[in-house]
């Protein structure tokens, strides 16, 4: 009979075969099997998937649920095979996601993040360049770290001030305006660019020392390295990175700042979400009032909001 690592290696190619990526299934079946072979099963029970599913700790029910449908998937194939695979029912864990409440950056950190990135290790001098630029420019638009990486050279208008983010999320463009302040960091940066990579083959606006576009996961695991450096985030046994803020708060940071701004300023907010969601990229403006719910303070502004405006009779 086929061995358990044996049957993986026929999965994962038949899967393939049919033109699924599996990159990431495949790896973690491969730690399945591993902790299989520790246990020193022959075969797949429901048992053992779920202790094997529910090992991570500190992490979302919804991770769990995950490795065991990636398990179940597998599982269902090796049945067909060997009838003493027990195959993991449905709903045996909560599948639910819940969206992460996002760090609020305040602008000390900010500045503390621009500062440290200037340190960066940089034999030319442009890495610690790129990064100082690419947390500004985030700080200051609420770009998605994904839109800013994919801006190519044509993308960034210094003369008018103007940023076009093209076919982003959702399949959607959109120009966003940015300050004077912001373009001029911007101009700098193109200078230093230029002069370190003039040979450069990529139309990316910001490059590695290389010469090549800057990738997100190169991008997120610096970012990630540069808050564990200065304690935003919090260390953790076997994570070099450990866990907390993220590239993507700097988003959300800006999208709560704005929205801070209006209900203390004691503007009509539900007459500028429109605008704020068309200004984020998003979908749908029930994407932005998530903001709301997500971050207490801004809860209990609108909250007095409202029943500030029920008291005036709506007006």
């Amino acid at each position: 009979m086929n061995t358990l690592g044996g049957a993986l290696a026929e999965y994962v190619a038949t899967a393939r075969a049919l033109g699924a990526k599996l990159r990431w299934p495949a790896s973690i079946l491969r730690r399945f099997i591993e902790f299989l072979e520790c246990e020193g099963a022959e075969f797949i029970t429901t048992k053992l998937a779920l202790r094997w599913a529910t090992e991570p700790t500190g992490v979302q029910t919804a991770t769990w649920a995950r490795r065991l449908g990636i398990v179940r998937g597998f599982a269902r194939w090796l049945h067909a095979t060997d009838p003493r695979t027990e195959i993991p029912a449905q709903g045996l864990l909560p599948a639910r996601h819940r969206r992460k409440p996002p760090h609020i950056y305040s602008n000390q950190e900010v500045v503390h993040l621009m500062a440290a990135a200037t340190h960066l290790s940089s034999p030319r001098g442009l890495r610690s360049t790129t990064y100082a630029t690419l947390i500004g420019l985030l700080a200051a638009t609420g770009l998605r770290p994904g839109e800013v990486l994919a801006l190519d050279e044509p993308d960034v208008d210094l003369h008018n001030a103007i940023l076009a983010v093209r076919e982003t999320k959702f399949g959607k463009s959109r120009f966003v305006p940015v300050e004077e302040s912001v373009a001029t960091a911007l101009a700098h940066y193109a200078a230093r660019r230029d002069a370190v990579c003039s040979g450069r083959k990529t139309r990316a606006f910001f490059v590695t020392e290389r010469g090549g576009r800057l990738v997100a996961y190169t991008a997120r695991r610096t970012f990630a390295k540069l808050s564990l450096a200065l304690g935003l985030r919090t260390p953790l046994e076997g994570r070099r990175i450990g866990r907390g803020p993220r590239l993507q708060d700097l988003r959300h940071t800006f999208a709560t700042r704005r929205l801070l701004e209006w209900y203390r300023a004691g503007l009509d907010v539900g007459r500028l979400m429109p605008g704020l969601a068309t200004y984020l990229g998003h979908g749908s403006v029930h994407d932005t009032y998530w903001y709301i719910q997500a971050v207490p303070e801004l809860l209990e502004l609108a909250t007095q909001h409202s029943a500030t405006r029920s008291a005036g009779g709506g007006r």
